[in-house]
């Protein structure tokens, strides 16, 4: 059986840039990664992802929930630098 860690390596993922796909889709975390892995394959869906993350932040900050928030501003951060094609539209 695969783990979470082994679904996140398999993708190119971080464990929290799968929680926050999982988090935007409503999806089980090993679900969500192979959802990350699917839009990795384009810069369209790279950009998607960013965007989830985004959207995550942005649903924190309106819940209330401050190191939410910053947590997720932190894995966005990686996912930039892991992805910079990301900050460029598709």
């Amino acid at each position: 059986m695969l783990s979470l860690q082994d679904c996140c390596d398999f993708c190119s993922l971080s464990e929290d840039e799968v929680a926050a796909i999982a988090e935007h889709e409503h999806l089980p975390e090993v679900a969500a990664a192979g959802c990350g892995q699917e839009l990795l394959q384009s810069a369209a869906g790279i950009f998607r992802l960013h965007d989830f993350i985004r959207d995550d932040i942005g649903v924190a900050r309106v819940h209330g929930d401050t190191a939410h928030a910053c947590h997720l501003e932190a894995v966005l951060s990686g996912f930039e630098h892991s992805h910079p094609e990301s900050l460029r539209l598709p």
